[in-house]
């Protein structure tokens, strides 16, 4: 079964999280981009940085892809997600502003 094909820039995002690269993570964010974290919300570099230096990139996150859907400007992935943080099937929310993430809002997959 071949990967699901992942439109950019959310390819690229994912990518970089796979790999731990801190800087292209946060590079891929809009300056007023925002993460939603099962309702938390981090809004702007600062505050996303510091939620993924313990949560994300800093906990050795990776997600491998099982299925994508893309909806106009919304890509939605869904994976196995693991970590030193969390664990297990994720939902990913990308709302995608030009070749920039908006926001990224996950939850159980």
């Amino acid at each position: 079964m071949a990967a699901p094909t992942i439109p950019e820039p959310v390819a690229s995002f994912l990518a970089a999280v796979n790999r731990h690269d801190e800087q292209a993570f946060l590079d891929a964010f809009a300056p007023d981009g925002a993460v939603d974290d099962w309702g938390r919300t981090f809004t702007g570099r600062e505050q996303i940085k510091a939620w993924s230096d313990k949560e994300f990139i800093g906990s050795h996150g990776t997600l491998t892809v099982e299925e994508v859907d893309t909806a106009g400007d919304t890509v939605t992935v869904i994976g196995d997600w693991r970590s030193n943080h969390a664990n297990g099937r994720s939902r990913f929310v990308f709302d995608v502003h030009g070749d920039k993430l908006a926001k990224m809002t996950i939850r159980e997959g």
